[in-house]
């Protein structure tokens, strides 16, 4: 389900209804759980988010995050917990065992096949058909996927072990475990086993090329019966897996060394020093600090890490910059009450000049929505124009009739030929063109058709482009162009008040340029830290809108402008942004 990219509809904080009304599901969903331990799980004054999303198969999901991780997700009203709540509670769900090289399956998207199954010396759990399991590892307890069983034990044994035993709905490694803190599996060990078992039982991971020749026979051939899981074009032995991608918790990055803290303290200082190295100007100055953040520090995280500062030891960017300040780095003034602005930077400090800039990745500037992950290009916008009825008899000679789209200098070229063909340069003087009854019908008015008789070429060519029918042409890389009458809409940004007395940022019309609302939601929601949401735009039909909440038209043009490189005559609103030293 979570095998490719989401789109995130809305992320709001959870109401205290909510809450006691979610507490009260994992009881009822989940009746093994004490009530201490729903207490922790669904924990009743730290921050928690409902966050509504769209899966790549178009699939309605609701998750809720606790401390930045994704702890469960509901389904068609059902509830289920995600890995990283079952590596807190491994007993939660009936857990079966597979093979760490089927892992990568499951993560690309495969159902689990009964032939991956390894069957534990006390035998299968006992599970109904449609029963929610967890699915682990050899060697480690700790859950790596959770799916609901496609027959019943009786059944699987029946059956030999063959064809399908999992729907895998959520996995180690997927999308929705990518939206947390991708902490890797810890280590478990299985159940009744002393250490002579526990020793044999890692050692089996470690699988021979004879057993790993079968399991890849095994994984094909569930792949074949899985009409949805895709087709598998190259497989790689365990010893040649990327290290990114370890499995079971077993292979642990170097940096779990650090906690998560210490790690987002560091990702913070290399974003500071990135962005006042490569993006702040002397004449950028003064800088609101929320501009820095937003517009600056954000742009500099690496790919494939979120910059938090919730997560990290100074939880509030203007302790973060405080402490800067104190080493002498920056200079912070509050120009105006309640707002704080970087007003110097000593660009000579040792921690500036002798900071080293991290090299981009290919795919730098993919467009990171937690949700999307493609180079987004800004398409080629063509202004044409289309002949009217009324103009045929003029441009039917060129071979173009009613409804045919031009550009400005076709028609250029087509009136400079028709006037020369038909002898209408004025002899005496090469500036005029003498008007036809075509020309007259064409492009005079009616109480003109009897006093002008001669035009020069510029208010010719004036007159007949004023009188074709707009049109524009617009182009998006590796695709066919598309022709469409009238002007393209800009982006419209507005600001509009709410009953709350609270101002919001409505952007409309991104679908136009091949921007997804939800995509662009996500990424300002991360850069302005405030909540944002998408819905219906008003009078127009299948367009969205996206509200984010406070003055974020700075944050926006940056976006569109500097990120996304689209022209700013395409983009109406951006005067609305908040002067410096004013509250947004």
């Amino acid at each position: 389900m979570f095998a490719k990219a989401f789109r995130v509809k809305s992320n709001t904080a959870i109401k205290g209804s909510d809450r006691r009304k979610l507490r009260a599901d994992v009881t009822t969903a989940f009746p093994t759980l004490g009530t201490d331990q729903v207490s922790e799980l669904v924990p009743g004054k730290e921050e928690l988010n409902i966050v509504k999303l769209y899966a790549y198969k178009g699939d309605a999901v609701t998750v809720y995050v606790s401390g930045g991780n994704p702890i469960l997700f509901e389904l068609e009203k059902n509830l289920y917990p995600t890995v990283y709540t079952l590596w807190s509670y491994p007993d939660l769900l009936p857990t079966f065992t597979t093979w760490p090289l089927v892992l990568e399956k499951l993560v690309g998207g495969a159902d689990l096949m009964l032939p991956g199954l390894v069957m534990p010396p006390a035998g299968l759990p006992q599970v109904q058909k449609g029963d929610l399991c967890a699915i682990s590892l050899v060697g480690n307890r700790a859950p790596v996927a959770i799916g609901v069983a496609a027959m019943s034990t009786a059944e699987m044994l029946t059956s030999g072990l063959k064809g399908r035993g999992f729907s895998v709905l959520h996995t180690y490694q997927d999308h929705l475990w990518r939206s947390g803190n991708k902490s890797s599996p810890p280590s478990i060990a299985p159940l009744a086993l002393d250490s002579a078992d526990l020793s044999e039982e890692k050692g089996s991971v470690q699988v021979d090329s004879t057993l790993q020749g079968d399991m890849r026979h095994m994984i094909l051939e569930g792949e074949e019966e899985n009409g949805e899981a895709h087709q598998a074009c190259e497989e790689k032995s365990l010893s040649e897996a990327p290290e990114d991608t370890s499995t079971g918790g077993l292979n642990q990055d170097s940096t779990d060394s650090k906690t998560l803290q210490e790690q987002m303290d560091e990702l913070l200082q290399q974003c500071f020093l990135h962005a006042l190295k490569c993006r702040v100007k002397k004449a950028d100055l003064p800088l609101l600090t929320s501009t820095f953040l937003g517009s600056h520090m954000f742009s500099c995280c690496p790919e494939g890490r979120q910059l938090d500062i919730k997560k990290s030891s100074y939880k509030k960017l203007s302790k973060f910059l405080q402490q800067m300040q104190q080493e002498q780095i920056i200079q912070v003034k509050e120009l105006s009450k309640g707002v704080e602005s970087i007003v110097a930077v000593d660009w000579k400090h040792p921690r500036i000049t002798s900071f080293v800039i991290p090299e981009p990745s290919p795919t730098s500037q993919t467009i990171q929505e937690g949700s999307r992950e493609q180079p987004y290009h800004p398409p080629d916008i063509k202004p044409l124009y289309c002949v009217p009825a009324s103009m045929t008899l003029l441009f039917q000679e060129s071979g173009h009739k009613k409804g045919s789209f031009l550009e400005g200098s076709e028609v250029r070229t087509i009136i400079i030929n028709y006037a020369k063909k038909n002898d209408l340069v004025d002899a005496d003087n090469k500036n005029l063109v003498k008007l036809d009854p075509i020309l007259c019908d064409c492009i005079l008015e009616k109480n003109e058709q009897h006093t002008v008789m001669k035009l020069p070429w510029d208010s010719l060519l004036t007159r007949c482009l004023e009188k074709l029918q707009p049109a524009y042409q617009v182009t998006f890389p590796g695709q066919e162009p598309i022709v469409k009458k009238g002007k393209i809409c800009p982006i419209d940004i507005t600001l509009a008040q709410r009953a709350s007395n609270k101002k919001v940022t409505v952007v409309r019309n991104l679908e136009a340029y091949g921007l997804d609302p939800y995509s662009v939601a996500a990424i300002l929601q991360q850069r302005c830290q405030a909540s944002t949401t998408v819905t219906s735009a008003p009078g127009a039909k299948d367009s969205l809108q996206v509200q984010i909440q406070g003055n974020q038209v700075h944050h926006l043009g940056w976006l569109l402008l500097e990120e996304y490189q689209l022209p700013r005559k395409h983009i109406q609103g951006l005067e609305k942004a908040p002067k410096p030293g004013k509250k947004k």
